[in-house]
């Protein structure tokens, strides 16, 4: 049956997906892939099936915020898809996290609103560990800088980073520094919603984040430059499906 958001049905199914958020990277990351070519495009949701070491893999957007990445999540779900791999953007928040390094989620803080329409609060946001663990092996062998850990999932871009505008000031500075205290890494907009959602239906799923900007490091004496190129973080991605189906497939050998 032909999904009503993300317009792909079980003709499209694949084990793996890679969600990044924007729409217009889509392309970029299919074109990793082997066949690659565009299955639909609805609404923000643009669609890629291709191959890699001859499995089927799409790369289908989610847009912003956590609803949007819940539908796509839950629509790809319905056509197959048992693992996920978000490719994203996010700010730097401890010094040491600069503009360009790769950040591996293992979990999120569950600063959105969806997630909690899955589970209650108190239940965590995490990431599936043979996917995490995938992660960090690809960002190793490719010799990337990279940062593992906690980040932070926002529902607001400018809560982030106009707070002081915020009629809730105090609390968002309260809890953004009670974040950093706490270690967390980056700040970003649809990691505990992936984590909270496969949870509930009982997926893999895993987060890679390029660092475009640190705002911590912005306020000292020697600021940082912003970087765009996601390709890291991409690359990380990739190599981590390519581990992930080579596990499946000696898995299923052993079986």
């Amino acid at each position: 049956m032909k999904q009503y958001h993300i317009g792909l049905s079980e003709e499209h199914s694949a084990r793996y997906a890679i969600i990044p958020g924007d729409p217009g990277r889509v392309e970029k990351i299919a074109a990793f892939l082997d066949d690659a070519h565009q299955v639909g495009c609805n609404r923000e949701y643009n669609s890629y099936l291709g191959y890699l070491d001859g499995e089927k893999v799409l790369v289908v957007s989610t847009g912003i915020g956590g609803p949007s990445c819940a539908i796509c999540v839950e629509e790809l779900a319905k056509i197959g898809v048992d693992t996920f791999i978000r490719v994203g953007t996010c700010g730097g928040m401890q010094p040491d996290v600069a503009p360009g390094d790769v950040v591996i989620a293992t979990g999120a803080i569950r600063q959105d609103g969806t997630s909690r329409e899955y589970m209650p609060i108190e239940f965590p946001a995490v990431a599936d560990f043979h996917v995490t663990q995938a992660l960090y092996s690809a960002a190793q062998n490719l010799g990337y800088p990279n940062h593992i850990g906690v980040v932070q999932a926002k529902d607001s871009f400018y809560g982030q980073h106009s707070p002081e505008s915020m009629p809730n000031s105090a609390e968002l500075l309260a809890k953004w520094d009670a974040w950093k205290r706490g270690g967390c890494l980056a700040s970003e907009m649809e990691g505990a919603t992936l984590f909270i959602v496969s949870a509930a239906r009982k997926l893999r799923s895993g987060a890679v984040f390029h660092c475009v900007w640190n705002q911590e490091i912005a306020k000292t004496a020697m600021p940082k430059e912003r970087n765009e190129d996601t390709s890291c973080a991409i690359k990380t991605a990739i190599e981590a499906i390519r581990i992930l189906i080579k596990q499946d497939k000696d898995k299923q050998n052993y079986v």
